[in-house]
């Protein structure tokens, strides 16, 4: 296995560096981090990633390199290491609204580049990871970096344009705020916190593995199906419609997409 460097060592770095280990695709003592805050560098330390003193010596170190920063630090971190990038070095950006071609500007036009748009769920296995290659990458690299994200959940290879789109859709946040706001029904119901949030959390389980396991069918058909004539099911969904659910998840979409691209514009 070649060895693993995140230059960034935030939550989603985190993240992937525990799923990596837990899923056995890695070692901690092939990653390394570096990172300007001691602080998440001793967080790595805690499951046995080792850190270095500077992005320079990280590549000298790892051969997949994951550009974890914010998307406006990307440029100026890849400008500082181009010049010590070889044919063997895979750089893996993971940075909202970082075009490649943005990339390639700054690390150099012989860099092999992958853009990558995992999210959280990586630490239990199961991210929804959408994965473009740059110019320069290998169909090796992308068989690398693939496995990598095959162990942690799911993957899919999409052309770069669809990049901003799956940033707007693959992101947790919007679960778990549908979670949380079914576990507060729940609550208001009568049940207890804790058995509510558990009963919600199952139900979006549930209902996912269904869909995933349907072989294609609609989850419209999955609703019709439990939603009988004047029954509980109907009812609750009356509710969500009145207050627009399905206007505001898309609604949330498309400004997460917006977003991604103005980023890439700054």
């Amino acid at each position: 296995m070649k060895t693993i460097g995140f230059i960034g060592a935030g939550q989603m770095a985190e993240a992937l560096a525990r799923g990596f280990i837990n899923s056995k695709q890695a070692a901690p003592s092939d990653m390394f981090c570096v990172d300007i805050s001691a602080e998440r560098k001793e967080v790595f330390k805690s499951f046995g990633v080792g850190s270095c003193k500077d992005s320079k010596e990280l590549v000298k170190k790892a051969q997949i390199i994951f550009i974890a920063v914010k998307p406006w630090f990307c440029r100026l971190v890849l400008e500082e290491v181009g010049s010590s990038l070889t044919p063997d070095h895979v750089i893996v950006s993971i940075a909202a609204g970082m075009p490649l071609s943005a990339l390639e500007q700054a690390a150099g036009k012989d860099a092999h580049l992958i853009r990558v748009m995992p999210n959280t769920p990586c630490l239990v296995g199961e991210s929804a990871t959408a994965i473009a290659l740059g110019g320069k990458a290998t169909k090796e690299d992308g068989q690398i970096v693939k496995a990598l994200f095959d162990s942690v959940g799911k993957t899919f290879l999409v052309e770069e344009k669809l990049i901003s789109a799956v940033t707007g859709l693959n992101n947790p946040a919007y679960i778990f705020v549908a979670i949380e706001a079914l576990a507060d029904g729940g609550v208001l119901a009568g049940l207890p916190r804790p058995l509510a949030q558990d009963l919600a959390a199952q139900t979006v389980l549930g209902a996912a593995k269904m869909v995933i396991e349907g072989g294609g069918k609609h989850p419209g058909a999955f609703k019709d199906s439990v939603a009988s004539p004047a029954g509980t099911t109907i009812a609750g969904l009356h509710a969500l419609e009145k207050a627009g659910i399905r206007g505001a998840f898309m609604d949330a979409v498309i400004q997460a997409t917006r977003r991604s691209d103005e980023l890439a514009k700054m």
